[in-house]
């Protein structure tokens, strides 16, 4: 990237979902054995890293027909504060009366999913979508799990583990897409 240059909204939504997909992978894989549990983190670091490189050394891809998309303004900003709500929201619910943490990163990953449907409407991007699609059914499957007293290296693998490689495995695509192309 030249010095000076700004970075194109996708691939700082690049970094963002990388970033946040390592986190889901680091913080809920300690149910796994050690050795899993090494696995799982080196390759999600080994993603992150090549998200990173994509973003550095990849040009962004062209605009689409119509203009530009995406970027952060009024409605991105919308969808994330409701997602903030609804995921503080429904922590408190859950910790609280529902005495069910074990179900927590289920319903993290549920309202991340719907938060990216949300986005590909407001940015008019498909391929949101079905991320989100993905993630919000990953989700909704972790909590009938907690729900029906799973083990929580099954909800952490299904509500979290997955969704980060997901969210990383987006994250490279959409960071070296321009290779594609």
């Amino acid at each position: 990237m030249e010095s000076g240059a700004r970075m194109a909204p996708e691939k700082i939504g690049s970094i963002i979902g990388a970033v946040f997909g390592l986190v889901f992978v680091f913080v809920n894989s300690d149910t796994f054995s050690t050795t899993l549990t090494i696995g799982v983190r080196v390759v999600a670091v080994v993603a992150l890293v090549a998200v990173l490189l994509a973003v550095w050394r990849v040009p962004p891809a062209p605009a689409p027909e119509g203009g530009a998309r995406g970027g952060f303004g009024r409605g991105y900003w919308v969808v994330v504060a409701v997602e903030v709500v609804a995921i503080f929201g429904g922590l408190a619910i859950i910790n609280g009366p529902l005495d069910a943490p074990q179900a927590a990163v289920a319903w993290i990953s549920t309202v991340v999913g719907v938060h990216f449907v949300a986005l590909a409407l407001v940015w008019k991007l498909r391929f949101f979508a079905g991320l989100g699609a993905a993630l919000t059914v990953l989700g909704v499957l972790a909590l009938i799990l907690a729900a029906a007293g799973a083990a929580d290296s099954s909800i952490d693998t299904i509500g979290a583990v997955l969704p980060g490689f997901l969210l990383l495995g987006f994250s490279l695509w959409g960071s070296s897409r321009a290779l594609i192309a």
